[in-house]
């Protein structure tokens, strides 16, 4: 385990629109955390990193040329896809496994981490934001990059990437149906998660921002070496470039959540235009 900073930018041209973030890029922790209890092989599995996702990030950013923020901690830490006040912010039971260095957790603990970890990694998404929508002159394109696993309590997945979002269909659509197109592997639409997180990271600088957005799942068998993240660069690339090219895509429009009213109660633009 490393110290590292809560989180990693990666430079790319602002002026093109569109910006890549990786929640759970890497599966690492501050020395003063040991493992949390864990075996060191817990940190090889899922419940503690997207398998495959730094690597894909990483390539997708230098072959757009765009910039990209990615986590630098392991979700077992804190879970920067979750808002503030969710239970499974802090995870002590994740796939099986107990998690002894999160149970029990006091207030100055958990506070800790949203302060060193947590609250970083989001000023830096929403610093970001704010960059490529100054250098491009319009709201941004905002892709956020995850992995699932294969199969789920002993259950397959058939899905080999999945499309995640809330009330916004914008992006997501134009990914599902794109990605459909070659009729090559089978894309979930919210699947195999329901992307109406309350909280989430798209909810927050996406949604409630009423900038265009869209999660996407990559299976993790097919990005878990060189060859696969390799593919699925070569897959998504010239698709985020055309979506990127589409001009709605850069305009503020804040849609109904269905998570429920917006904190601020003023609503936003209605799909409907009311």
């Amino acid at each position: 385990m490393h110290e590292d900073p809560p989180f990693e930018v990666i430079e790319g041209d602002a002026r093109k629109g569109l910006l890549l973030i990786a929640d759970h890029a890497t599966n690492r922790l501050p020395p003063r955390y040991g493992t949390l209890g864990l075996p060191e092989s817990a940190f090889r599995r899922h419940i503690a990193y997207d398998i495959g996702i730094e690597p894909l990030t990483r390539a997708l950013a230098a072959d757009l040329g765009v910039p990209a923020v990615m986590s630098r901690f392991s979700r077992l830490l804190i879970d920067p896809n979750r808002g503030e006040d969710d239970p499974t912010l802090i995870m002590k039971l994740s796939d099986g496994a107990i998690v002894p260095g999160n149970h029990p957790i006091d207030v100055a603990e958990e506070n800790a981490r949203l302060d060193l970890f947590h609250r970083p990694y989001h000023r830096a998404v929403a610093e970001a934001i704010a960059r490529v929508a100054e250098a491009s002159g319009a709201a941004p394109l905002l892709i956020s990059l995850h992995s699932f696993t294969p199969v789920w309590r002993d259950v397959p997945r058939p899905w080999h990437a999945g499309v995640l979002w809330d009330g916004d269909p914008r992006a997501a659509r134009a990914l599902i149906d794109r990605l459909e197109a070659p009729g090559d592997i089978a894309v979930g639409d919210n699947e195999p998660y329901d992307g109406a997180l309350r909280g989430d990271t798209l909810f927050r600088h996406g949604m409630a921002a009423g900038i265009a957005h869209a999660l996407i799942e990559v299976r993790q068998d097919l990005i878990g070496d060189a060859a696969g993240v390799a593919n699925w660069t070569v897959r998504l690339a010239p698709i985020l470039a055309e979506l990127n090219a589409t001009p709605y895509l850069h305009e503020v429009r804040r849609f109904p959540s269905r998570t429920g009213p917006y904190d601020d109660e003023a609503g936003g633009e209605r799909e409907d235009g009311r």
